[in-house]
C-alpha cells in the first residue's frame, strides 16, 4: 500500500476550511484533502450550513495513533470554540473505531468513509428527523465495490487540483490499518477520470495530481484489468491543454511498461515520483509484508533515472519497525544514497491495534525517536544537496500563490511577489533555507485559476 495517499505515510496535518456555515477540518493524506472538497459540496446540498450554529465536519486519519489523538483534540477544541455547532466525525479513524468517537460527548454524528461523500449521510442528524440514538452510522467498508468519479469543478485557493482515480487497498502490510478504513481496491473508470481532468483544466488548473490509496493498483478491478500507464497516456492524449500531470505516491513494484514509457517520453508528466519504500532491509520488508526487496527498489530508481535524467524521488521510510536492529536500520539509512532520494518522509513506527506488527516485539520508543532523527538528518542533507544542484538552471515554475511556486521536481521556489499566477520560466539563482530562489527568465507560459 502506498504512502502518500495513504496510508502510511503522508505527513499528517490539519487544515480548516470555511464553507459558509460548514467548516471542514481535514487530517492526513492528499486523498482526504480531495474528499473534503466533495464533502463540502455534499454537506451544502444537505443543508448543514443552514443549521443554527452551523456544522463542523472532522475528516480523520488513522495512519498513526498520533493522528487519531490529534483528531480527538481538534474535536474537543471545536466544541469549546463553537458550542452551538453540530460536530460530525468521519474519515479513516471514524471507520476503524467508530464507537470510540461515538462515545465523545462533543460529537453529534459519526459516519463512515464511503457515506461521507453523499449528501444523504449528513441528513442523519436529529434536525433532519433521525432519532438521537442513531449517533453512529458506519457501514461495512469491505462491502463497497465501486468508487465514483466525484466531480470537483474547482479546489479553492489552489493552482493544483487532485483527482481521485482509485480508493482502497487489497494488500495487507503488517503495519497498516488503512485497508480497514478504506476497504478493498476499486478504480474510477478511465473515461470518467479523463472527463474530470478535462473539466478542471477548462476551469483554469494548469496542474492535476492523480491520487488514490494504492494508485498503481488502478484498473485491477475494471474490465480488461488496464494498468495505470494506460490511464496516464489517455489523460495526456485526450486533454492536450493540460500543462502538468503529477502522480501521488506509487508502489514501484507495480509500475507497468506503459507508465515507464510515459515517464520517459511525456514531458507533461512531472519528473517527481514519491515511492512507498518503507524500509531498506530485506528481512524487515518481509516482516512488513511488502512486495519488493531492497534491490528491486534500487534497480527501479536507476532505471527511471536512465529513462528520465531530471527525475527526482521522494520516499516514505519507517524508523524503528519491530525487530529492527542496528544493521537493519543502516540498510534503511543507506537507501537515501542508493536510490538518490531527495524528498524524504520519515515516520517513527507507531503500532496500530489490530495489525500484525502491533503484536511483534517492539523497540524502545526513545530508540525509535533517535533512529527517526538520524533518518531525517540524512534526508535533510540529501535535500540540501538537491537544492544546490538546481542553481543556474532555467525551469518552469508553477506559481501556487504570490511569492511561492514549485519546479517540475516539486521543489519549492521563493518568487518575486509580483508573480501571482501561472507557469513562468525562472532562472534558479540559489537557495534560501529549504527553498530555491530565482528570477524570471521569460513571460508567463500558462495562466492559472
Amino acid at each position: 500500500m502506498t504512502a502518500d495517499e495513504t496510508m502510511m505515510l503522508a505527513p499528517t496535518g490539519v487544515a480548516a476550511e470555511d464553507g459558509g456555515g460548514v467548516e471542514i477540518v481535514t487530517f492526513g493524506c492528499r486523498l482526504n484533502a480531495y474528499e473534503s472538497q466533495v464533502m463540502r459540496r455534499e454537506a451544502g446540498k444537505a443543508g448543514l450550513g443552514q443549521l443554527p450554529g452551523g456544522a463542523i465536519i472532522v475528516n480523520t486519519c488513522a495512519v498513526t495513533g498520533e493522528a487519531v489523538r490529534q483528531a480527538r483534540q481538534a474535536i474537543r477544541k471545536a466544541r469549546r470554540e463553537h458550542p452551538g455547532a453540530r460536530i460530525i466525525v468521519t474519515g479513516c479513524a471514524a471507520q476503524t473505531e467508530p464507537a470510540s468517537f461515538g462515545e465523545m460527548a462533543e460529537v453529534d454524528l459519526v459516519i463512515g468513509n464511503d457515506d461521507k461523500l453523499s449528501a444523504h449521510a449528513y441528513r442523519a442528524l436529529p434536525e433532519f428527523g433521525v432519532n438521537d440514538f442513531e449517533k453512529v452510522r458506519v457501514n461495512d467498508i469491505m462491502s463497497v465495490r465501486e468508487t465514483a468519479a466525484h466531480m470537483v469543478d474547482s479546489i479553492e485557493g489552489r493552482s493544483r487540483a487532485f483527482v481521485q482515480v482509485q480508493n482502497g487497498c487489497d494488500h495487507r502490510c503488517t503495519f497498516c490499518i488503512i485497508p480497514f478504513g478504506r476497504g478493498n481496491s476499486r478504480s474510477v473508470p478511465a473515461g470518467e477520470a479523463v472527463e474530470q481532468v478535462r473539466r478542471l483544466v477548462a476551469n483554469g488548473y494548469p496542474e492535476i495530481v492523480l491520487t488514490g490509496v494504492d494508485l498503481t493498483s488502478w484498473g485491477g478491478d475494471l474490465p480488461g484489468k488496464p494498468k495505470l500507464g494506460r490511464l496516464v497516456k489517455a489523460i495526456l492524449r485526450e486533454v492536450p491543454d493540460l500543462a502538468r500531470l503529477r502522480l501521488s505516491s506509487i508502489d514501484s513494484i507495480e509500475v507497468d511498461d506503459a507508465l515507464r514509457e510515459a515517464i520517459a517520453g511525456e514531458p507533461r508528466l512531472m519528473p517527481h515520483l514519491h515511492l512507498s519504500l518503507q524500509h531498506g532491509d530485506d528481512m524487515i520488508l518481509k516482516r512488513m509484508k511488502r512486495r519488493h526487496l531492497r534491490d528491486d527498489a534500487i534497480a527501479f530508481c536507476r532505471e527511471m533515472k536512465a529513462l528520465r535524467p531530471d527525475i527526482v524521488f521522494g520516499a516514505d521510510i519507517i524508523a524503528g519497525f519491530p525487530t529492527e536492529d542496528e544493521a537493519m536500520f543502516d540498510n534503511a539509512l543507506s537507501m537515501i544514497e542508493a536510490c538518490g532520494l531527495t524528498h524524504l518522509h520519515v515516520f517513527p513506527f507507531s503500532p496500530r491495534p489490530g495489525t500484525p506488527a502491533a503484536r511483534m516485539p517492539q523497540l524502545d520508543r526513545a530508540l525509535i525517536r533517535e533512529r527517526a532523527a538520524r533518518l531525517r538528518a540524512a534526508g535533510e542533507a540529501a535535500f540540501s544537496a538537491h537544492l544546490d544542484a538546481m542553481a543556474g538552471r532555467t525551469l518552469p515554475v508553477l506559481i501556487e500563490r504570490a511569492g511561492f511556486g514549485r519546479i517540475p521536481q516539486y521543489t519549492p521556489v521563493a518568487l518575486p511577489p509580483q508573480l501571482e499566477s501561472g507557469i513562468v520560466e525562472m532562472r534558479i539563482t540559489g537557495r534560501r533555507a529549504a527553498m530555491l530562489t530565482g528570477e524570471p527568465a521569460g513571460a508567463t507560459l500558462r495562466g492559472a485559476a
